[in-house]
């Protein structure tokens, strides 16, 4: 069995460049594998290994600058869920692309997991699901607004031209984790926005937390890893990444007619050219002869 840690820290890295090796060795040397972002902004990623080896690295990660309150949500997994270790340096550790965004300034106000369901149930109340779509597409909480984006960067455009149909409402935002909601509260604060609430520790907090009889979450929470999706409990979902296009499908969506291994499911069938059908299924051919071989292959798990 293997712990999966997601993190994430604002904080002021004067030189980010300088922690990423020491990072990256540290990880290699315990077995840890995942991905890590390191930005002027902090740290943000998701890592996984044994016990013993995920416990000394979020120990230096508390040693970093800034790092000491570093907060994490871990969950478990039965395989190991990526297949390598990296370390990048980023402009931001989630990108909103809004440069005076700064959430060490200000954040909305944090809900515990076991106050969420009163307040989202309020009448005045707006919920904001801030993740992408194909991340809204398995699963969300009842009634939230889905802003269709693609990315996170979009949000922002999409408030611009949604914000009067929220007019005289209280703001509440989730995300996976609630590194997006950082940066989104912020953001609406800075608008004027006055009456602005995130879940705290995300999603995976409260599937974690809250009872499943007592949850309003419906479906499964999409996530950046092997697993693909957890649910209540923290428990693997069914879902399955198509490795052309990178969305969750479920076992069934296999036996649909769209749906070649690597190549392409019902979600991008007609999304790609014939060129880049080819090229997928030139990779997929060798990710197969890796797996006969018992080797590993990058194109084989996120």
């Amino acid at each position: 069995m293997f712990t999966v840690a997601a993190l994430y820290h604002f904080t002021r890295f004067e030189d980010p460049a300088a922690l990423r090796e020491p990072l990256l060795a540290l990880c290699l040397r315990q077995g840890v594998r995942g991905t890590l972002l390191l930005a002027r902004e902090g740290i943000n990623g998701t890592i996984a290994g044994k016990r013993a080896a995920i416990d000394t690295v979020l120990a230096h990660i508390r040693g970093l600058p800034g790092c000491a309150g570093l907060e994490w949500k871990e969950s478990p997994a039965r395989d190991m869920p990526f297949n390598r270790m990296k370390v990048r340096l980023k402009r931001e550790i989630v990108t909103l692309g809004q440069p005076d965004v700064d959430p060490r300034a200000a954040v909305g106000n944090y809900v515990e997991p076991a106050e969420w369901n009163e307040l989202i149930s309020a009448p005045d109340v707006v919920v904001i699901d801030t993740r992408n779509d194909y991340e809204v597409a398995i699963g969300t909480f009842e009634g939230a607004v889905n802003p269709e984006t693609r990315s996170f960067r979009e949000f922002p455009a999409w408030w611009e031209e949604n914000r009067a149909r929220f007019h005289n409402k209280r703001i509440a935002m989730f995300c996976t984790g609630g590194i997006r909601c950082e940066k989104s509260t912020n953001y609406l604060l800075g608008l004027g926005e006055s009456e602005v609430y995130h879940l705290k520790g995300g999603i995976l907090k409260y599937l974690e937390e809250v009872p499943e009889s007592e949850s309003l979450w419906e479906g499964e929470c999409f996530v950046f890893d092997g697993r693909v999706s957890v649910g209540h409990g923290l428990r693997e979902g069914p879902h399955e990444l198509c490795h052309a296009c990178r969305q969750p499908i479920l076992p069934a969506d296999r036996a649909r007619p769209e749906y070649e291994a690597g190549v392409s499911c019902h979600l991008c069938i007609g999304q790609t050219s014939d060129e880049q059908k080819a090229r997928f299924r030139e990779r997929q051919k060798q990710v197969d002869l890796a797996r006969a071989r018992g080797e590993n292959h990058i194109g084989m798990k996120g």
